[in-house]
């Protein structure tokens, strides 16, 4: 088992648990690209409800819980990644304060809350972007609301056509991209 630091916020320098990188299905995004997506989003994580789809082991909505945000739900689909993830969130003590879906994000869209998200975080697997279901998650953003996609650094978008949303930033970070988009 791999360890992962949380970077700031209240649980800053604590470690989580990541899978073995050299065998793992599932890759945490790298303490670099994490850092930038947070510094990016600043204050806004404050008091947010925060969507972390593909969440992985959780180290994404872990460190918007650590800065601020007051919910966040992870939907997992692999149940070596469920594990950590739990794990890592009876570690932190944070269990009041979210939500892990086991399912696919696809299988949870049939039935998520239409009430929205202020920040959504949505890191699909790189070998299966699921670009669909990453266009149907922009439709959770709340008005004003946040999503930030991590995409390979080369590679097609959502269709944001007719959605009201706008792409407000898109960096590029060795072979990965994050682009961020925001509801009008």
């Amino acid at each position: 088992m791999a360890q992962i630091r949380v970077i700031a916020g209240k649980y800053g320098g604590r470690r989580i648990d990541a899978p073995d990188f050299s065998n793992a299905r599932t890759k945490p995004m790298g303490e670099r690209i994490r850092n930038a997506m947070f510094n990016k989003v600043g204050a806004e994580i404050e008091g947010a409800k925060v969507l972390d789809a593909f969440a992985g082991t959780g180290s994404v909505g872990l460190e918007a819980l650590s800065r601020g945000a007051a919910h966040v739900t992870f939907i997992e689909r692999d149940k070596q990644a469920q594990k950590i993830l739990a794990h890592n969130v009876a570690l932190l003590g944070c269990e009041d304060s979210v939500e892990i879906i086991r399912t696919s994000v696809n299988n949870w869209l049939e039935t998520a809350d239409p009430q929205g998200f202020d920040i959504i975080f949505a890191d699909p697997p790189y070998h299966d972007p699921q670009l669909s279901t990453v266009t149907k998650i922009l439709g959770l953003l709340k008005h004003k609301g946040l999503m930030v996609l991590s995409s390979p650094g080369r590679g097609e978008g959502p269709n944001l056509a007719n959605t009201g949303i706008v792409v407000v930033d898109n960096r590029s970070y060795g072979n990965a991209r994050l682009t961020s988009f925001r509801r009008g």
